[in-house]
């Protein structure tokens, strides 16, 4: 069987073509470039990027060295502007619209999964595998997404889009080991990425200082930081935009005399008066929600009755929170929590689960509190 392994030039798919490989599988691997950083002018954005060689040029020549050492074909192709179309023109629609989203989610359900599938395909692979912590379970003809053995790594919150079909192309062989032992098998191998650092920042553009990089998308509108209770001003911002639902770092303003400090976080972001209210403490009721409405549904294999009681991830590596859910449309959930919990973000993926079985997810459209939009 011939399998077109997506080679990034990390050590994860490294080790998974060498998996592969050792099983029998016919091999070939492939690297994806999917941004121009000239082009797209983001250089100022990234401080660690000099003029000798781009990251993503680092990259290639990483997965070369790879390819070589493991004795298999590396294919290059573009997929530039499928994914500005796809991925980073929605980022940037979200973003304006005060949402804050995850492209790494579409990046794999347009990019690695459809493109790069359709590539492979239509070049004579039978299948395509990547490096992800994930498992594919087949039972009566259904492929079901599961948990990895490393729950720390486990990236099958990223994979909530993906669909039956594209699932039944896909192999998955980090599924059952963890990354200690990934990178055990690349330093046996002597392979020179074997404690590469893993790979941060946005899916395909890598790290950035992500603040200077959006301002060049963008453009920076100062306003007021509000405190949600009181209604005093605290400070300013550079653009509601830039900033996420329950986050601390980088507001510039401190505690207040003659009161406790408990911290300030993001609660509420007003995006027509470019206003952003913050809470004081972590624990906030400001910072909670009992409820949120969730688009773009995708359900992979099964999809639950109304009403089933189910888990939902609300970020990457969160534990599960039990959940019930209610159809509105084919389209649209409504999720209940058990319990209120922090910082569900508009925008973000939630993803549902039955035990070890990624059902599928959707985006978060809005969050409620005792029947009231936050």
């Amino acid at each position: 069987m011939k399998i077109l392994v997506g080679l990034s030039g990390g050590v994860d798919s490294a080790v998974a073509a060498y998996l592969l490989k050792k099983q029998g599988y016919d091999v070939t691997a492939c690297f994806m470039r999917n941004w121009d950083a000239l082009a797209n002018n983001d250089y100022l954005g990234n401080p660690t990027i000099n003029n000798s060689q781009c990251p993503q040029e680092k990259d290639y020549d990483d997965a070369v060295a790879v390819a070589k050492k493991l004795g298999i074909e590396l294919l290059r192709i573009d997929f530039v502007k499928e994914y500005w179309d796809d991925v980073f023109s929605y980022l940037i629609r979200e973003y304006e619209a005060g949402r804050t989203p995850n492209p790494d989610v579409f990046c794999n359900k347009y990019i690695k999964f459809d493109a790069f599938l359709k590539f492979a395909l239509d070049h004579g692979f039978d299948m395509i595998a990547m490096g992800h912590y994930a498992k594919r379970v087949d039972k009566d003809g259904i492929a079901y997404l599961c948990k990895s053995f490393d729950q720390n790594k486990d990236q099958t919150y990223f994979l909530n889009q993906l669909s039956q079909e594209q699932l039944k192309y896909a192999l998955f062989p980090l599924g059952d080991i963890d990354k200690p032992e990934v990178r055990k098998i690349a330093r046996d191998l002597k392979l020179d990425i074997a404690d590469k650092k893993d790979s941060t920042g946005i899916c395909f553009i890598g790290e950035r200082n992500f603040r200077e990089f959006l301002k060049n998308y963008i453009p920076a509108k100062k306003g007021k930081i509000i405190d949600i209770e009181t209604g005093r001003e605290l400070g300013t911002h550079d653009g509601v935009m830039y900033y996420t639902i329950g986050q601390r770092k980088g507001l510039g303003i401190g505690g207040i005399s003659h009161e406790e400090a408990k911290g300030w976080f993001i609660a509420k972001k007003d995006v027509k008066n470019n206003i952003l209210y913050v809470a004081s403490g972590s624990e906030s009721a400001y910072l909670f929600s009992d409820k949120c409405s969730v688009k773009n549904v995708n359900f992979i294999s099964i999809k639950p009755k109304d009403g089933a009681h189910i888990n939902a991830k609300f970020r990457y590596r969160q534990c599960d929170n039990p959940v019930t859910i209610k159809f509105i449309n084919d389209d649209e959930v409504e999720l209940i929590f058990d319990k209120p919990y922090k910082s569900v973000t508009p925008g973000q993926a939630t993803v549902f689960y039955d035990g070890d079985v990624c059902l599928g997810g959707g985006l978060i459209d809005k969050t409620f509190y005792k029947g009231k939009i936050l």
